[in-house]
């Protein structure tokens, strides 16, 4: 493996999960983070995203990669966009219901979540957009990143797909490593899902749709049924905190 892949690798597993707890643990630490605040949160991580894509994707056309082998093509249009869609619609389904289920428990027992997510989730109609333009930016980013990136240099190296998808689930869980450890092994999880979708179509098109479907749900649904007075509270997994 190339030394820049080297490089983004140790930024995908060290740098970047230290970054995410660093803002968090500032973000917990403030009694109160105001609709200023959380904007400017929403803001600053869309352009580290996109920061981290153009370098990555600068790196990676150096190496001589190609799209087929990111996953970044459209082939079998109808396909991708039906299991795209569908998968999305399930994966949202999901996730509401499952956000309901919270919402019947004591938000005492909803462990420590509940405080990141009254910090990170949008809490009025000003904030939704943005906070919108944020998932589906960690839908786009994050997908290329792990599913896209991470999975060729991995495959390019010669490991299975198996070990493929499993060490590119270990990086995208640590991105989340600012929830704790339940928070580590949600996104793990959901990373094997999206890393064998990957695998399946020989495409991140539909990972990108599920992804964003998660993050999306999280903000919308979570404004509905987890409230404690004008507070948020969730158990979903986010945008990497980046």
């Amino acid at each position: 493996m190339p030394w820049d892949f080297w490089l983004i690798f140790g930024a995908l597993g060290v740098l970047l999960p230290w970054r995410g707890r660093v803002r968090m643990k500032k973000l917990l630490a403030m009694p109160h983070v105001s609709v200023m605040e959380r904007l400017v949160l929403y803001a600053s991580t869309i352009a580290f995203q996109w920061l981290a894509v153009a370098i990555v994707g600068w790196r990676v056309w150096v190496q001589g990669y190609t799209t087929q082998q990111l996953g970044l093509i459209f082939h079998r249009r109808t396909t991708l966009l039906i299991a795209g869609i569908v998968g999305a619609a399930a994966i949202a389904t999901l996730q509401w219901l499952n956000l309901r289920r919270v919402s019947r428990i004591p938000p005492e027992s909803r462990g420590p979540l509940q405080a990141i997510a009254e910090r990170i989730l949008p809490q009025s109609g000003v904030e939704l957009p943005p906070y919108l333009a944020l998932a589906i930016t960690a839908g786009l980013c994050e997908e290329f990143l792990y599913r896209g990136f991470a999975m060729a240099a991995l495959s390019h190296a010669g490991l299975n797909a198996g070990s493929v998808v499993f060490v590119s689930s270990i990086l995208f869980g640590l991105a989340h490593s600012y929830q704790g450890r339940g928070g580590i092994i949600m996104t793990f999880v959901v990373g094997l899902v999206l890393g064998t979708s990957r695998l399946a179509y020989n495409s991140v098109v539909p990972a990108i749709f599920w992804h964003s479907a998660i993050d999306i749900v999280a903000g919308v649904a979570g404004r509905r049924y987890l409230k404690r007075g004008a507070s948020l509270k969730t158990l979903l997994i986010g945008p990497g905190l980046t």
